[in-house]
């Protein structure tokens, strides 16, 4: 396989507008565009159904489209989640889960387009999301507690001679938070975008042949589509339960 053909190179991040800003790369790129497609996407699906039923008077507008449906149960889905996880006292965290949620899925749904880009499957993204969620929590946790917060390293019930042993473990555990929330979305991510590719070279190279390995892409793909939503989901699951343990230690 040839270097232009590699599976890797649709992870490549390539500059569209070059710019330099007191010495440092600060250039528009193709990750970059995406996000902001992204974005685009999001504000328009949730914001244009809505303001088109506030302009409209008739009977037939009455009745939500399609999108609006989608949109609402994307509302509904976050705030049981939220409701479950965190109880009513997460109700004021719903922007935050909404949007990581919301971002991560339409990011990875997009990714699927062919000549598209996935911004997800690069960690320098999902270390940046996971290190604000984590910086959050944390902040969260000493305006609630104050020092108090430091509690949330006791087991309760522990005897006082195992403390030096695991109280060393939980903080580690802790601050590996960041690493292994960002490391398990761009993994998957990368791993199945890889594994499409690969499959697809055998597609062209195996000529009449490769209708085997075609069926496989068309199954692959769509587990890839339910991995997309399965990845944000967790995401947003564990981000909850983080907020909850801020808010109420043990």
């Amino acid at each position: 396989m040839s270097k232009g053909d590699s599976p890797l190179k649709q992870f490549e991040i390539k500059p569209i507008i070059e710019l330099d800003l007191f010495g440092y790369d600060v250039s528009f790129t193709n990750s970059a565009l995406w996000m902001l497609i992204t974005t685009i996407l999001i504000l328009g699906f949730f914001s244009l159904p809505f303001l088109k039923s506030r302009k409209t008077n008739s009977v037939e507008d009455l009745y939500p489209s399609r999108i609006q449906v989608a949109a609402e149960l994307g509302f509904n889905f976050i705030t049981s989640l939220i409701q479950d996880t965190v109880g009513k006292e997460g109700k004021k965290f719903f922007p935050l889960v909404f949007s990581l949620f919301m971002f991560i899925l339409f990011g990875n749904l997009l990714g699927m387009i062919p000549y598209s880009f996935t911004f997800t499957s690069h960690v320098i993204v999902t270390f940046a999301l996971a290190l604000g969620v984590f910086i959050f929590v944390t902040v969260l946790g000493f305006v609630k507690h104050g020092i108090k917060f430091f509690g949330f390293f006791i087991i309760p019930g522990l005897p006082w001679y195992m403390l030096p042993l695991l109280i060393p473990i939980e903080i580690i555990s802790y601050l590996s938070r960041p690493i292994s929330l960002s490391v398990r979305l761009f993994a998957n991510m990368l791993a199945g975008h890889t594994l499409l590719k690969v499959f697809a070279g055998f597609v062209s190279a195996l000529g009449i042949l490769g209708i085997l390995p075609l069926v496989f892409i068309v199954a692959l793909t769509g587990l890839e589509i339910l991995i997309a939503f399965l990845q944000a989901y967790v995401f947003a699951i564990l981000t909850c339960l983080y907020i909850n343990d801020a808010l109420h230690l043990h």
